[in-house]
């Protein structure tokens, strides 16, 4: 298994996992994109492909920030998507594992996420993997 940072040349890959993962949206590409390359240039953000027999086996980004609730620097990870006939195999684990390595790295006292109340799959990879459900998401859009 190999972990890869993401790239520009890797935005058709890194699309096609955001779709997967929030299938109930729709998505501007060219949006995207230019979010995509935004992760990507700042230093509190990270993104990386999990390869395995040399085909894409999941994603992940996430990003760090201050939180007082963590009384400190937090990491968060906003996707973490494996292949769904991957599902099982020890790829989330990998992804997570490295996500946790890159947050110790840059001094997080914590890893934070959310899952959509329908992911129930997602939500037992969490808690088995030693997260614990501790708050509700809420999401208010802006015009």
């Amino acid at each position: 298994m190999e972990i890869r940072n993401a790239t520009m040349e890797d935005f058709d890959l890194a699309f096609d996992y955001i779709e997967k993962l929030w299938t109930y949206n729709t998505y501007d590409k060219s949006v995207i994109e230019k979010v995509y390359k935004e992760v990507l240039e700042n230093d509190d953000d990270f993104a990386f492909f999990l390869f395995d027999e040399g085909k894409p086996r999941g994603f992940c980004h996430g990003t760090y920030f201050n939180t007082f609730w963590l009384s400190g620097l937090t990491c968060y990870v906003s996707s973490i998507i494996t292949n769904e006939e991957d599902r099982g195999k020890g790829y989330g684990v990998k992804l997570m594992d490295h996500a946790k390595v890159l947050a110790k790295e840059k001094g997080c006292r914590g890893i934070v996420l959310d899952s959509g109340m329908p992911r129930k799959g997602a939500h037992r990879f969490y808690e088995i993997y030693g997260f614990e459900k501790n708050a509700f998401c809420f999401d208010l859009l802006l015009d």
